[in-house]
């Protein structure tokens, strides 16, 4: 059974030992098994290369830059009893992606037991910080040694919180609309980005209702629709005609319903689990006071929970 980190502070997850200082390292690859070795007596010297491997499948298959200069390779590794953290700079960086931002200076590597699925989040919100001030990259790179680094890291007092929360694994980027807006931009919008339900906010983000596939359809057949044995008469989407002819004059504030599931930013993710089950919903509202500051589809919370 992994030992539990709450409250535990991130320096205390690693030693100097554990820092490539200005590593002349510029291929991704190469630097991961270098920081993955750097972590050996912790790992188990003959899982080395399982675990480089494993790290390195990961970055494949989702590249781990979190900011612009930082990236954060991970992966959950059986057999592993307790979260273990090496970090690295480059003056030249190191190539993630092929995105602008891919070139990392500071990486940070963290491999959590693979039963953990709360380590990893609970260290990056740890990290949220220091790593989303705008001169972190610049101040770790200046930085001359292995220990003055760790120092770095430790002199911010950065803590293991003592649980995963909404705020950590909601998506900040999403689509809503206005209580004013019309039945056709939130066709185009389900349509354009294969969407399910939409939150619906006024002028300053305050969450008014939510728009839903669901509803549309049932503008489209009203209840004696449901109940009609023979449907020959509208067999060709006649109620469906009715709506496209309407849809710029069908005002969302008419169909938006009050029925849906909001959390606080702090509230244990496994709330947002309970609402998703008790409610039978797949998509959480993250609300701060009366603000929409995010949504949480269930694709989000698996992927986060069970695969990050």
């Amino acid at each position: 059974m992994p030992e539990s980190m709450n409250g535990i502070r991130f320096s205390s997850l690693f030693t100097s030992f554990q820092v490539l200082c200005h590593t002349p390292l510029t291929d991704r690859d190469t630097l991961i098994r270098e920081m993955v070795h750097a972590l050996g007596p912790a790992l188990g010297q003959g899982e080395l290369d399982d675990v480089v491997a494993q790290v390195i499948a990961r970055e494949e298959q989702m590249p781990s830059v979190v900011a612009p200069g930082i990236a954060i390779p991970h992966a959950r590794i059986r057999g592993l009893t307790r979260l273990v953290v090496a970090l690295a700079t480059s003056q030249k960086g190191i190539r993630f992606n092929n995105k602008a931002e891919g070139l990392a200076k500071l990486v940070i590597l963290i491999l959590t037991p693979h039963d953990s699925p709360a380590l990893y989040l609970q260290t990056l919100s740890s990290l949220a910080r220091i790593l989303q001030a705008p001169d972190t990259v610049e101040k770790a790179v200046a930085l001359a040694s292995a220990e003055n680094i760790w120092h770095f890291f430790d002199r911010d007092g950065l803590i293991l919180p003592d649980y995963v929360c909404a705020g950590d694994i909601m998506r900040k980027e999403f689509i809503s609309v206005h209580a004013d807006d019309t039945c056709a931009t939130a066709i185009d919008l389900f349509v354009k980005h294969q969407l399910a339900d939409l939150p619906v906010v006024d002028q300053d983000d305050k969450l008014m209702g939510l728009v839903t596939a669901d509803a549309l359809l049932k503008v489209c057949l009203p209840d004696y629709i449901l109940w009609m044995q023979d449907l020959s008469p509208i067999i060709n989407f006649e109620p469906f005609a009715e709506l496209l002819r309407n849809e710029g004059k069908t005002w969302l504030a008419d169909i938006m319903s009050d029925d849906y599931v909001t959390v606080s930013e702090d509230a244990p993710a496994i709330e947002v689990a309970k609402g998703m089950c008790k409610r039978g919903v797949r998509q959480v509202l993250v609300a701060r006071g009366e603000t929409l500051v995010g949504v949480i589809a269930i694709e989000d919370f698996i992927t986060k929970v069970l695969r990050e």
